[in-house]
């Protein structure tokens, strides 16, 4: 995948230099967010061999001791903490970031990386709005550098296996998948705002965003919630199975985003939808049409995050449909894998326990790609247009309409009041996009 990948890239002109680290060298890494996803991330790097975890950038000290232990077991040295994360932007030695912050992070950390010649590995959504993520686009092609997004999946063998088979035609011709992300949320009730905890730097917490006064229910994971900061369950968690299906019916952008998304169940804080049902449409995606063949592909999402039970034996999961099959894509007790239904809906073919699914296959993916300069497994551009359809279908849920998308020219026609969500408020910050207008 990893050749494919190159060459899909060079045939769209992507190119890359060489970066300061040399096919033999130790690639010095800086981490910046480092609770949660960030903290596991840092476990994952600090084990790879070639890998010196030189800095810990946070803006709550808290959080510190936990995951300089990580990097100690590993008998590392023990990395730098900074809570400005320009410190380690600046140290001419360190070669790559890892970006593991809240989503209103993603894109000025990234951004302000490639600018400063460093490779980036950032956590999905790719960014907090739609127009971020083509600015990120252009800065990891300007400054030629290595952007992964982590939507693992894309490094992952049995997924990797199941689109080479969807690919050969094992469930006919693909014309819709559905993806879904229907896992048990918490209600976080309601809660004053208050102080930040010591240790806290809430102001470059907040970064470029619109200031809020600090509260609990916008600050550790809650953030996901509000959308100052976050994309609601669906670009936290949603993007790695819209993905996933975006891959299999071989699409970009869509054309039209259609269906609701709202609060059914929760009685709190949260501002995103805890509910959501949204059918994306791609005009002529199959190719040429023939006579009574539209030519159209379609992908659903759907979204319930306040029940205990999945769907089709998963929380979350994808289904591809094909003329002559179907085939379901996702993770059973804790495995991995996929499973090809035949056209009478008989298991044909079950793949869903799977050895070789490393939980490092991507950061070594993006390791290897700052050394061979080819582009990685999930591309920012890749990972971009997944998150694209997360922001539409947040768009569709805010205005509760259908709006119709220019994929070329990347913004909604036709509609000024959903047009302008593709976009955000900044407050005058250091880390302020550039270009954002």
């Amino acid at each position: 995948m990893n050749r494919r990948s190159f060459l899909r890239a060079s045939a769209a002109g992507v190119s890359f230099v060489q970066s300061g680290a040399a096919a033999s060298d130790r690639i010095n890494v800086a981490m910046i967010g480092v609770r949660g996803q960030g903290r596991h991330l840092t476990g994952k790097f600090a084990q790879q061999k070639d890998v010196a975890v030189r800095y810990l950038c946070d803006v709550d000290e808290n959080v510190f001791d936990r995951a300089v232990r990580l990097v100690e077991e590993k008998g590392a040295p023990r990395p730098r903490f900074v809570n400005d994360f320009r410190r380690a932007l600046d140290d001419k030695d360190i070669d790559a970031v890892v970006i593991a912050t809240p989503d209103h992070w993603h894109a000025p950390a990234t951004i302000l990386a490639c600018d400063a010649g460093k490779d980036v590995y950032v956590e999905k959504p790719a960014s907090h709005n739609l127009r971020e993520g083509r600015l990120m686009v252009e800065a990891a092609r300007r400054n030629k550098r290595i952007v992964q997004l982590g939507t693992q999946s894309r490094s992952r063998p049995s997924t990797i296996r199941a689109i080479e088979l969807v690919r050969a035609g094992e469930i006919g011709k693909v014309l819709m998948a559905k993806a879904w992300d229907v896992q048990l949320r918490e209600f976080i009730g309601h809660k004053n705002d208050s102080t930040p905890p010591p240790g806290v730097d809430f102001e470059t917490w907040t970064g470029p965003a619109p200031f809020l006064p600090f509260n609990e229910n916008r600050f550790h994971y809650k953030w996901h919630w509000n959308w100052n900061y976050g994309t609601g369950d669906m670009g936290n968690d949603g993007v790695h199975q819209i993905d996933i299906a975006r891959w299999a019916l071989g699409v970009d952008l869509p054309t039209e985003a259609a269906g609701m998304g709202r609060k059914l169940h929760f009685d709190d804080d949260q501002q995103t939808p805890d509910t959501m049902n949204i059918t994306y449409t791609f005009r002529n995606a199959a190719g040429p049409t023939t006579p009574g063949v539209s030519g159209d592909k379609l992908l659903m999402f759907e979204l319930r995050i306040w029940n205990p039970y999945g769907l089709e034996g998963q929380d979350n999961g994808v289904s591809v449909y094909g003329t002559t099959g179907m085939m379901h894509i996702g993770r059973w007790n804790g495995s991995w894998g996929y499973r090809v239904f035949d056209a009478k809906g008989k298991l044909a073919l079950d793949r869903s326990r799977n050895e070789d699914d490393a939980d490092d296959a991507h950061p070594r993916n993006f390791l290897d790609c700052i050394k061979s300069r080819r582009a990685p497994n999930a591309d920012i551009e890749t990972g971009h247009h997944s998150t694209v359809l997360c922001h539409l279908g947040n768009i569709v849920a805010r205005v509760n309409r259908t709006v119709k998308f220019d994929p070329r020219a990347e913004i909604i026609t036709g509609d000024a009041e959903a047009n302008k969500l593709i976009r955000r408020e900044y407050r005058k910050h250091w880390a302020t996009p550039k270009g954002v207008s």
